[in-house]
């Protein structure tokens, strides 16, 4: 393990945000993350834990120590006849693992195909797509506290997940390590989620009458690759807003002036499409100087080379304020501003 100085950050955030850290270490063991957190402690730092940088803003230099996870390693916990338990530590990436699983024929992940990020950030905020979410599918993760250095297996009801929230993003925030999470998929009689958004016509452009996992873990990639950046090309963290929730009274109301606005149902409540709100507001395509909104997805804020996170930041700032005053509907940011 070796702690460096003075370390942008850069390559270690999906936006591409030039920020430097104070200090800096990649640990690749249990062991090393304690001495890690040893040493933070020893010197007063604050401690940063970073994993895939994906979902996360930086608007200044991280005065303390950043602790890179890069723990690796898959592993088959249990098995039976129609189902199989997997656990993934926390460096891995997340999409190469989804892959993982759909080469092995083990089904549940392929709505979640081509998500940004490592496998330790995915349950924090209970990452979704296309009608499928991280609690759908996870059991079990073991997370370590960072004052006492114990290990604790937390159930999926203990992480108390929420729409893009746990409890780790709560109560618990900045009180634990995830290190490894576990999933139930199937061996066989595979259930397939097609029907939330565009992925049924993009099955039936492949001509897959009969789809297996396997070919929906493929539509849902075109799907994001047609409308989404790669952050390799172009800095960005995917979907930079929720989709926020409001009543459906409210939602009819709003729909008599806009009714072409998209929501989906549940109760009493309808959750608001935040790209629809934002791209009919007129921000979609909008650039200033390098900071900007995807041209393509409105939900994406995106980075054209060289801006800062404040200059991303202060973006957001203006379309959640647009937001409101057109719409009476707050929005909320998904990205972690640091």
């Amino acid at each position: 393990m070796e702690i460096q100085k003075r370390i942008s950050l850069r390559p270690y955030n999906t936006f591409g945000i030039d920020v430097f850290s104070e200090y800096f270490v990649e640990v690749s063991s249990l062991e090393e993350l304690k001495e890690a957190i040893q040493y933070g402690k020893e010197q007063n730092l604050s401690i940063l834990f970073l994993n895939g940088g994906s979902n996360i803003l930086f608007t200044k230099d991280w005065n303390g120590l950043v602790v890179k996870i890069n723990l690796k390693g898959i592993e088959i916990v249990r098995e039976t006849e129609d189902f199989v338990w997997v656990k993934v530590q926390a460096g891995e990436n997340w999409h190469e693992f989804v892959q993982f699983t759909l080469a092995k024929n083990y089904g549940g992940l392929q709505n979640l195909s081509l998500i940004p990020g490592n496998a330790g950030t995915a349950p924090m905020q209970n990452i979704g797509a296309y009608g499928v979410e991280i609690k759908d599918l996870m059991t079990e993760l073991t997370a370590m506290e960072i004052s006492t250095g114990n290990l604790r297996v937390f159930s999926n009801a203990d992480c108390q997940f929420g729409y893009r929230e746990s409890v780790f993003k709560n109560e618990l925030k900045n009180q634990f390590v995830l290190l490894d999470v576990t999933f139930q998929l199937s061996k066989r009689n595979h259930v397939l989620h097609t029907e939330y958004g565009a992925i049924q016509s993009e099955l039936a452009n492949m001509g897959c009458e009969k789809p297996t996992i396997q070919d929906v873990s493929r539509a849902v990639i075109q799907i994001r690759q047609s409308k989404l950046p790669d952050p390799n090309e172009i800095g960005n963290s995917g979907s930079f807003f929720k989709n926020p929730v409001i009543s459906a009274q409210k939602f009819e109301e709003i729909k008599k002036n806009y009714p072409n606005i998209s929501g989906y149902s549940s109760g009493d409540s309808v959750k608001v499409a935040a790209g629809w709100l934002i791209e009919n507001a007129g921000w979609k395509g909008k650039q200033f100087g390098d900071a900007g909104v995807h041209e393509k997805q409105a939900l994406v804020l995106v980075n054209y080379g060289n801006a800062t996170g404040k200059e991303i930041y202060d973006l957001s700032q203006s379309i959640i304020d647009s937001i409101q005053f057109q719409y009476g509907i707050t929005l909320e940011r998904e990205v972690n501003i640091i």
